[in-house]
């Protein structure tokens, strides 16, 4: 098992990014010819005033991908919500679907197919996972969302959960681009749904979990009815716990044995 931090200067994004990867160098001297030696492996997103080291300490991933023989690339995504914002040249979104995609492929042995290729992230993280996942379904096999902040509605509608999170309103129009262009955009996930279902293309897999005491809990319930009214394929779980690592520890490790990881 190899744990490394790499820095690289990001053309997306104008400067040196960093991110780390786990890669399980010991099962892959196990294989049996060239054409095994490519790992699947998972985009993982942190959430709100996290870094690229969060997972590493806050669950037990390193462990989950050497029993599974994955790779897990964490790149630091700041408070970004990992989406395109022009008025800032900051492409957030095209970094981690596309540029670090590119990058860790030649960097690593890693599979270019797209049933090999995973996105997934907690809170903040799921918002650019679910996003991403979906502008960019041609990469992505498979979405894990773990506490979605699906909050969209209630940044724009100014809900009393709005409140509770107390994200002021011009720091939210800064991290969406603009709050007048959101809806319909490629920032909207409601948006890119009925897109991907319209234009007739497959779907990635799509996994989300929430704990039953979780603030965030309402509007995904609102996301995972929509995506059941338009007939789209979601394994869907409410578990016991909140907004916490001690949940999203657990849900991770289900989400990689529900990829169903030879």
């Amino acid at each position: 098992m190899a744990l490394i931090e790499v820095n690289f200067v990001s053309k997306q994004l104008l400067r040196t990014v960093t991110f780390t990867a786990v890669i399980p160098l010991d099962g892959l001297a196990k294989t049996t010819s060239p054409s095994d030696n490519k790992f699947k492996t998972l985009y993982l997103l942190h959430g709100s005033f996290g870094n690229h080291t969060d997972f590493i300490s806050g669950t037990r991933i390193q462990k989950w991908a050497d029993e599974h023989q994955l790779a897990v690339i964490m790149p630091a995504g700041e408070n970004q919500f990992y989406i395109d914002k022009p008025k800032f040249s900051e492409y957030y979104g095209a970094f981690v679907a596309k540029e670090l995609v590119e990058f860790t492929r030649d960097l690593f042995p890693l599979s270019t197919k797209k049933e090999d290729t995973y996105i997934a992230g907690l809170s903040m993280g799921e918002y650019g996972a679910i996003v991403n996942g979906l502008k960019y379904h041609d990469t992505f096999g498979a979405i894990g969302a773990l506490s979605p902040g699906l909050i969209l509605d209630d940044v724009l509608n100014q809900t009393a959960l709005f409140d509770d999170i107390g994200i002021a309103l011009p720091l939210c129009d800064y991290y969406l681009d603009g709050l007048d262009s959101v809806r319909g955009s490629d920032k909207d996930y409601y948006y890119l749904v009925d897109q991907l279902q319209q234009s007739g293309a497959e779907f990635p897999k799509l996994y989300m979990a929430i704990g039953k005491n979780d603030f965030l809990i309402e509007p995904v319930r609102t996301f995972n009815s929509y995506l059941n009214k338009h007939q789209i394929e979601v394994t869907y779980v409410e578990g016991e716990g909140q907004h916490d690592w001690d949940f999203w520890d657990t849900y991770l490790q289900k989400f990689i044995e529900w990829l169903a990881l030879k």
